[in-house]
C-alpha cells in the first residue's frame, strides 16, 4: 500500500492520473449539458421566444422524432442539430415538454410515422465510391391536447427552431388564447345607466347579452377573465376617455335635463387593452340603438389573442387600387398573393373596405400596400383614429404610377397622391415624390451589355441597415427598388415617439423627379459628387401621436328622430391612448407589387428566402409584438460581406481571409515562442551568468 501511495505522489503516476481524469471527466458531462454560444446573433442558443413558450405549457407537448440511422453528410448534422436544440428545449421548459427519438428500425414505427402523416424522402448516399439514392425518415411529429402537427423533409437545419417554435405556438394558442399567461384579464363595462331613460334600442338588454358572452369566453379559458360592470361619476368621464376612448355621450332634454355619460366595453391585461365596439349609433331612420353586440364572442376571443400577441390576422386595405391580396390563379380561380403566401404561415390577411366597413380594432395592425388613387376623409380618419387607439400599420408607398403604353415605349411616371400624406406629415413622415438611385447597387451580367448597376435598387448591407432593430439586425443584406426617400425630421421632434431608420442608401445614392427610368443603359451619374447623399428608404416610429383631424369629419345627412336629437355622441380622439407604431416603405414592390423590369422573384418570393422577404416577414411580426421571432428566423444569415467595389482589393481580401489569417497566426506563435526564450536566457543571465549552456 505504501508503494502505491509513493507510486501516485511520484512524477512516474501523472499519465495514469491524467487518464483518470480525462474518464473521470467525460463521465460528468456525459450526464450534464452546458454550451457557450460565441456567435454574434446567437445561433446555436435558444431564443428567448422559444423559452418562454414551453416554460408556460398548460397541458403535455410530445415531440417525437422520426430519423433514420447513419445518415451521411450533411443530413448528419440535421439530426445532431434536433438533439442539441431539443435538450435545450426541455431544459428551458417546464414538466409537460417531452421527446423521444424513435427507432426507425421498427416497421411499427414507420407505420406510426405513415399515421402521423410523414413520408420518407429520397437523399443521395455516396457509398463504395459510387452515388447512390436511399429512401430515409427525416421529419418531426409534435402533439398538444387533441391536436397534431409534423414538420416533414428536415433536410436542412435553417429556421429549424423558428419552425418549431410557431407550430407549438400555434398549437398551443388554438386550444386557449390565455394559455401561458401571468395575471389575469379584465372585462370592464363601462355605462351610464341615465342613458336607459332614452329608450335606446338594445341598451337594457347589453349587460346580459355581454355576462353571456363573457360566461362563454371565461369557461374556454379557464376562468381568467374577470367582469364588472361599472357606471363612472360624471367627474371621472373625462379621464376615462381620455384613457381608453370610450364613447362620451352628451344630452339636453326638457323632461331629463342635461347631463354627461359614457358607453364602453374594454379588454384590459396588464397596461395593454383593447377597445370593443359596443357602442351607442343611429340606423337609418335615425333611432338610437346599441351595435357591436353581433358576434360579441368571436370579437372577444380576437381582441383576447390581440392582447398576448397572438392575433394571427392581420388587416388588409383595399378599394384603391392597392396591390391585391389574392391574385388570378389556374382556372382564373383566385389564389393568394406572393406577399399572402409569404405571410400565410402564421397569418391571414383580412380585406377591408374603407368606404364600407370599420378597422376592428382587434386587428394589432393593418397593412395599405401600393394605393394609387385618394382615400376619402372619412377613410383617412378612420385610419387616423385606429392608430390613435393603438393601431399599428404598415405603409408600402409608392411615390409614382409607372403607365407603359405598349411593350416596346418607355414607361411614363405619374406622381400618385392618395392623401395619406396629411395623416403622415402629422406624425411627422413625409413620403418624397422622386426615386433613390446608388451606386452601391444590385449589378448583373448582360451578355450583350456586360455589367449592368441597377442603380435604381439600392443594396443596403450591415452599414446601412439598422443594426439594433430586430427588423434588421441579422440581416446581410437587403434590396430595395424603386423606393421613394423618407423625411422623419419632424418625428424626431415628437417627444412621445422614437424614430428607427432601418434601411437607407449609402452616401453615393442620389434621387431623381424627371426623366424617370430603371433602365440603366439611359441613367447618367452625376459628375457633381457633393450632390449625393444617403436616403432613408424605410423608417419606424413608435410612441404617440396626435390627430390629423380637429374632429369627426362630417358624413352624409342622416334623418333623426326627435329621440336621437336630443342625445349626441362622441368618439374623437385627439391624441393616442396608447403606443402604436408606424413603419413606412417607398416602394409597393417590396410588398409583392408588380414591375417590369426586374424579376420579381429576386425581391419577394413566397417561400421567405431571399433577403427582402425576410425583412417583410420581420416587419409585419414586430407590428404584431413578436420580435423574437425575428431574430429567431434570421439566426445565421448575418454576413461579413466586402464592402469595396474594387476588384483587386477583392481580391486581396479574399487570399488575407484564406491565408493571411493564418501566417498571422503562425508569426503571432513564433513571437510568443522568441519571447519565451528571451525571458529563459534574461533570468540564466541574470541568477547563473556562468553557466556553460548559455549560447554567447
Amino acid at each position: 500500500m505504501k508503494k502505491f501511495i509513493q507510486y501516485l505522489k511520484s512524477p512516474k503516476s501523472d499519465i495514469l492520473l491524467f487518464i483518470l481524469l480525462l474518464i473521470f471527466a467525460n463521465l460528468v458531462v456525459s450526464r450534464s449539458y452546458f454550451r457557450i454560444d460565441l456567435t454574434s446573433p446567437k445561433s446555436y442558443s435558444l431564443s428567448k421566444g422559444s423559452e418562454q413558450v414551453v416554460k408556460t405549457l398548460e397541458e403535455p407537448l410530445s415531440v417525437k422524432v422520426f430519423f433514420s440511422d447513419n445518415l451521411n453528410a450533411p443530413y448528419s448534422s440535421v439530426y445532431q442539430y434536433i438533439k442539441d436544440i431539443l435538450v435545450e428545449y426541455k431544459s428551458a421548459a417546464n414538466d409537460n415538454f417531452s421527446y423521444e427519438f424513435v427507432d426507425m428500425k421498427k416497421a411499427e414505427n414507420e407505420k406510426a410515422a405513415r399515421d402521423y402523416g410523414l413520408n420518407q424522402i429520397q437523399i443521395q448516399e455516396l457509398k463504395n465510391n459510387e452515388v447512390g439514392v436511399k429512401r430515409v425518415w427525416m421529419g418531426i411529429a409534435l402533439l398538444y391536447a387533441d391536436r397534431i402537427e409534423v414538420l416533414d423533409s428536415l433536410t436542412s437545419t435553417d429556421g429549424l427552431e423558428y419552425r418549431i417554435t410557431t407550430t407549438i405556438s400555434n398549437m398551443v394558442s388554438t386550444t386557449s388564447a390565455l394559455a401561458g399567461l401571468a395575471g389575469e384579464v379584465k372585462l370592464t363595462l363601462y355605462a351610464t345607466k341615465k342613458l336607459a331613460d332614452f329608450k335606446i334600442i338594445g341598451f337594457n338588454q347589453m349587460e346580459d347579452e355581454i355576462r353571456a358572452a363573457y360566461g362563454e369566453i371565461n369557461k374556454k379559458n379557464k376562468n381568467r377573465i374577470r367582469f364588472e360592470s361599472i357606471e363612472p361619476p360624471a367627474s371621472e368621464i373625462p379621464s376615462l376617455v381620455e384613457k381608453y376612448g370610450i364613447q362620451s355621450l352628451n344630452w339636453n332634454d326638457p323632461d331629463l335635463g342635461q347631463g354627461t355619460g359614457a358607453l364602453g366595453l374594454v379588454l384590459e391585461y396588464g397596461e395593454k387593452f383593447s377597445l370593443l365596439p359596443v357602442k351607442m349609433s343611429r340606423d337609418f331612420f335615425g333611432r338610437n340603438m346599441i351595435t357591436g353586440l353581433e358576434g360579441l364572442n368571436e370579437q372577444i376571443e380576437e381582441s383576447l389573442k390581440s392582447l398576448v400577441s397572438k392575433s394571427q390576422e392581420i388587416g388588409y386595405i383595399t378599394g384603391h387600387g392597392e396591390v391585391e391580396a389574392s391574385e388570378q390563379g389556374q382556372y382564373g380561380q383566385p389564389s393568394p398573393s406572393v406577399f399572402a403566401q409569404l405571410i400565410s404561415d402564421r397569418y391571414t390577411l383580412k380585406e377591408i373596405k374603407l368606404a364600407e366597413e370599420e378597422i376592428p380594432q382587434s386587428l394589432s395592425s393593418i397593412i395599405i400596400n401600393g394605393p394609387k388613387s385618394s382615400f376619402t376623409d372619412e377613410e383617412l380618419y378612420k385610419i387616423d383614429q385606429y392608430v390613435l387607439r393603438g393601431g399599428n400599420i404598415l405603409l408600402f408607398l409608392d411615390p409614382f404610377e409607372e403607365v407603359q403604353a405598349n411593350p416596346y415605349s418607355q414607361p411614363t411616371y405619374n406622381p400618385i397622391n392618395t392623401g395619406l400624406e396629411k395623416n403622415l406629415e402629422k406624425w411627422g413622415i413625409s413620403v418624397g415624390k422622386k426615386y433613390v438611385y446608388d451606386l452601391n447597387c444590385f449589378s448583373q451580367t448582360d451578355r450583350q451589355y456586360g455589367k449592368m448597376n441597377f442603380y435604381v435598387a439600392p443594396m443596403m448591407q450591415k452599414n446601412t441597415l439598422d443594426q439594433k432593430s430586430p427588423i434588421t439586425k441579422n440581416l446581410g443584406y437587403v434590396i430595395f427598388f424603386q423606393n421613394a426617400p423618407l423625411d422623419v425630421t419632424a418625428a424626431k421632434e415628437n417627444k412621445d415617439a422614437r424614430v428607427t431608420v432601418l434601411a437607407k442608401s449609402s452616401k453615393e445614392s442620389w434621387t431623381v423627379d424627371s426623366n424617370i427610368s430603371p433602365d440603366p443603359r439611359f441613367i447618367s451619374v452625376p459628375s457633381d459628387k457633393s450632390t449625393m447623399a444617403s436616403e432613408n428608404l424605410a423608417v419606424l416610429v413608435e410612441g404617440k401621436f396626435s390627430s390629423a383631424f380637429s374632429e369627426k369629419p362630417k358624413s352624409a345627412d342622416k334623418n333623426e328622430s326627435a329621440d336621437s336629437a336630443a342625445i349626441s355622441s362622441s368618439e374623437h380622439l385627439a391624441k393616442s391612448v396608447q403606443n402604436g407604431k408606424i413603419l413606412v416603405v417607398g416602394s409597393s414592390i417590396l410588398g409583392g407589387g408588380r414591375i417590369a423590369m426586374f424579376n420579381n422573384a429576386q425581391l419577394l418570393d413566397a417561400e421567405g428566402n431571399q433577403p427582402v422577404s425576410m425583412f417583410v416577414r420581420n416587419a409585419v411580426d414586430y407590428l404584431n409584438g413578436e420580435e423574437d421571432l425575428c431574430t429567431m428566423r434570421t439566426k445565421g444569415l448575418s454576413l461579413n460581406t466586402l464592402t469595396v467595389k474594387n476588384p483587386a482589393a477583392s481580391t486581396v481580401a479574399k487570399y488575407f481571409n484564406e491565408i493571411g489569417l493564418v501566417v498571422i497566426v503562425a508569426l503571432c506563435g513564433l513571437l510568443v515562442l522568441l519571447k519565451i526564450k528571451a525571458k529563459k536566457r534574461a533570468i540564466r543571465e541574470r541568477y547563473n551568468p556562468n553557466d556553460s549552456r548559455i549560447e554567447k
